[in-house]
């Protein structure tokens, strides 16, 4: 793809707000869970997971602020729950945590017995005023926030200042949700996470997040900046790893992964094993310029090809018609896009129910 119709597609975002088939045998056993609403719900809202680089409206040089997260989790005894990570949309342009329905997804979840995080991350809110900056200037303006070849790529094929930032963004949001998922593991104890069942999930800019989350490889997204130039990297848990059993995608696409390929001239799927995780996509037909149908195709036909399940939801809406994007009511055999997801993992991750 021309490296202008990446851009393009950031265009558009912005004015949009292994085969596992395999017996597994997880170290602390399997986590039991409720097939109705059981447990009260309690959270832990505004936890620091990391700090991050940032810019406002008059600074000339970048300064950390913190990354934040909300935890919802069962009021029980259990010392083995599954974990679900969701990373907000919002064209990485904005977004946040606590979206209403993102908090009715976490208390279905947390209510059964899940750990629930909804996390923050860093925006183009994060990243300062740059107009009329030359593309020197930029580089030393955007030191530490992104690696150079990224903003260096973003430069070639931006249309407006506005595209620069939005594919800036791009990066932040990913180093910044595989921050989170570090954080989870440090943090795990905490919670009585078990660590061998993580899910991680989004929508729009967060399922794009998702999909080059769950795909990347560790060091992706982290290692292409040095600490000297980020010292922020400091506070992101880098001793941590993670592994994520299943990924849930709403309405986004595969461009991230495209435009890391394109940086940096490799095959991400070349990398693919079979120890990556699965995939559960919802996704509408309805004409859609932002993330369109063809995209969950297209992901639906790679996962294919490398033998490594996925399921593929077409969203309706309440009323029987086909869905667009940001569905959160979609219905599909009566049941809403909590209900298909707990469907999906409860049998992909072989949970125990009651």
């Amino acid at each position: 793809m021309p490296k202008g119709i990446y851009l393009t597609i950031f265009a558009i975002l912005l004015f949009t707000t292994c085969n596992k088939d395999e017996p597994f045998a997880p170290k602390n056993g399997k986590p039991i869970v409720k097939a109705e609403s059981f447990y009260s719900v309690l959270k832990n809202e505004n936890i620091t997971y990391a700090d991050g680089l940032s810019h406002d409206e008059s600074s000339t040089s970048s300064f950390p602020i913190p990354l934040k997260l909300d935890v919802y989790f069962p009021n029980n005894n259990s010392t083995n729950r599954p974990v679900f990570m969701f990373i907000h949309g919002g064209g990485f342009t904005g977004g946040f945590k606590h979206k209403p329905e993102i908090v009715d997804m976490a208390n279905y979840y947390a209510s059964r017995g899940w750990v629930f995080i909804s996390i923050d991350y860093r925006t183009t809110e994060e990243l300062g005023i740059i107009q009329g900056m030359t593309p020197e200037e930029l580089l030393i303006y955007y030191r530490g926030i992104a690696p150079q070849e990224w903003i260096e790529y973003a430069l070639q094929g931006a249309q407006t200042q506005s595209q620069v930032m939005q594919a800036i963004a791009m990066y932040l949001a990913q180093r910044d949700a595989k921050a989170a998922l570090r954080w989870i593991v440090a943090n795990s104890n905490t919670y009585n996470v078990n660590t061998d069942f993580i899910t991680v999930g989004g929508a729009s800019a967060g399922a794009i997040t998702t999909i080059a989350l769950g795909i990347s490889n560790q060091e992706d997204f982290r290692s292409e900046i040095t600490i000297s130039d980020d010292p922020t990297l400091a506070t992101t848990n880098l001793n941590e790893t993670y592994k994520v059993r299943s990924m849930v995608y709403f309405w986004g696409s595969n461009i991230k992964l495209d435009v890391f390929e394109a940086v940096y001239e490799l095959n991400q799927y070349d990398r693919y094993d079979l120890n990556d995780p699965e995939l559960f996509m919802g996704h509408g037909t309805a004409q859609d310029f932002v993330t369109p149908y063809d995209e969950a195709l297209e992901l639906q036909g790679i996962f294919d090809s490398l033998d490594i399940h996925n399921k593929l939801v077409t969203l309706l809406q309440p009323n029987g018609n086909p869905a667009g994007h940001g569905a959160w009511d979609a219905i599909v055999d009566e049941k809403g896009l909590s209900e298909l997801t707990f469907d999906f993992l409860i049998e992909r991750q072989n949970l125990s129910v009651e």
